[in-house]
């Protein structure tokens, strides 16, 4: 393999491990600021004992998502020196932008919020937490303004090759961000509900029937329930948008190659690109071209037009777009079809969460993660479909890489690989360690520790 092979996959790995942290950093900091305004309001412990929980995790994950992020910008110098060189007049200040208002505000107040409960006013343990969970959101912000620029570039002008910007708010937004930073808070929501009601689950199946483990429980279920609607709705617009500035992803991620009408959606498939062609086809008829034009006889772009006159393709490599994709909606669908069936069983006979049957818990536990796979899948749909651009009509791949031997692109590599399977490894042993010590205690006696003067309130559901 080549240093532009290496270097890309060295790329995606750091960029898969690192985007897994503030994918839950981003949603969990808002939940987080849910439990302590119900402890404001209601006075109850539950929700206390919910917060200083699931706060310790948030520092772990903010702790692993702040150094996967130096490492990943070192490599814009290391490994693609070309990116800078050519749109760093946008790219810098963007992510500039990130560190000032989104970075400080979470390394300053996380503090306060992890040790500040019983030190500092109420209001202001409150106020940090807000500051907190703002500064997730500006710090996604920032960061897919930029990626939504690379794919959708606009308030630019090119200057002996080099990129200026003409029009800052053209530029933030740009026309894909909106649909691309809804996409990626819906998919944050969704994530920590999902390992909210996993490690909820995991706690009520070793014993702990807490008061604060079925309250947590039960909101990152209706909370799943709710934003999974919302997400494929979400889904759908931003698909629109893509087939309108990109319509070479969407014909890799549909495994159509021809552009016609009546394009029926391929459940299943594996696409050959020698023979241009899919194999083992199991499709409906029409769908695709409804779900795309909203017409069963609307026309959908196929891969054929994006090849070039001397053969090279200029469409991205099909068979990890049209997966990648396919894995991403299905667990989508799985996320659906389990919250919903777990919201029926909690008001069936209005039981709440003793009304989930055990088997489901189960399921919940194995879903833990789940938001990481689906984001993982749905990064690399887009992200490949991207190719064989860096920033779309503007530089290539293989033109912003630098000129690195394999040999040290490859030795990096599997450092890099070695040590963030290890970090990852330990990050899970940690929630679920930190789960059992959790469950050892009673919500009385952790309460006792944190407010010693103040009365126990935790009535049952």
């Amino acid at each position: 393999m080549d240093t532009l092979i290496l270097s890309r996959i060295q790329f995606g790995a750091n960029i898969s491990f690192h985007i897994l942290f503030p994918t839950i950093t981003i949603a969990l900091g808002w939940l987080l600021l849910f439990f302590k305004l119900r402890f404001n309001s209601t006075q109850d412990g539950k929700w206390m004992e919910a917060y200083q929980f699931w706060v310790k995790i948030f520092a772990l994950t903010f702790a692993l998502g702040v150094v996967s992020g130096i490492t990943m910008s070192f490599q814009f110098g290391t490994n693609w020196p070309g990116f800078m060189e050519k749109v760093g007049n946008i790219a810098g200040p963007l992510l500039a932008y990130e560190i000032l208002t989104a970075f400080f505000l979470e390394a300053v107040f996380l503090g306060i919020m992890l040790f500040g409960f019983s030190k500092v006013p109420n209001w202001l343990h409150t106020g940090a937490t807000v500051l907190v969970a703002f500064g997730t959101t500006m710090s996604a912000f920032w960061i897919l303004v930029l990626n939504s620029w690379m794919h959708t570039p606009a308030g630019f002008e090119l200057r002996d090759g080099v990129v200026h910007a003409t029009d800052w708010m053209a530029i933030i937004f740009n026309p894909s961000m909106p649909y691309r930073l809804g996409h990626k808070l819906l998919a944050s929501g969704l994530t920590v509900a999902f390992l909210v009601a996993g490690i909820s689950a995991f706690r009520m199946l070793i014993g702990d029937r807490g008061a604060s483990v079925r309250a947590t429980f039960k909101t990152a279920v209706v909370l799943a329930a709710v934003l999974m609607p919302l997400q494929i709705l979400m889904g759908d617009k931003h698909g629109l948008n893509t087939l309108e500035y990109q319509p070479q992803k969407v014909a890799a991620m549909e495994g159509n190659w021809e552009t016609q009408g009546n394009v029926p959606l391929v459940l299943f498939a594996i696409p050959n690109e020698e023979t241009r062609e899919n194999h083992f086809e199991v499709a409906i008829p029409n769908v695709a071209s409804l779900i795309l034009t909203h017409s069963f006889d609307g026309v959908v772009p196929g891969l054929n037009d994006f090849v070039a006159e001397d053969g090279t393709k200029m469409h991205p490599p099909v068979a990890p777009v049209f997966y990648s994709f396919r894995i991403m909606v299905g667990i989508g669908f799985l996320m659906l079809a389990v919250s919903w069936a777990a919201v029926y069983f909690m008001l069936r006979k209005r039981r709440g969460v003793e009304g989930v049957p055990k088997l489901m818990l189960w399921g919940f536990l194995g879903m833990t993660f789940s938001g990481w796979v689906a984001t993982l899948a749905g990064w690399y749909t887009t992200e490949i479909g991207r190719q064989p651009w860096l920033v779309e009509g503007v530089l290539t791949t293989a033109a912003a890489v630098g000129d690195v031997p394999p040999s040290m692109v490859l030795s990096s590599l599997i450092g890099y690989l070695v040590i963030y399977a290890v970090l990852l490894v330990a990050y899970i042993s940690v929630i679920f360690y930190l789960a059992r010590k959790a469950s050892n205690k009673t919500g009385e006696t952790l309460w006792a520790q944190l407010k010693p003067t103040a009365p126990i309130n935790q009535p049952a559901e």
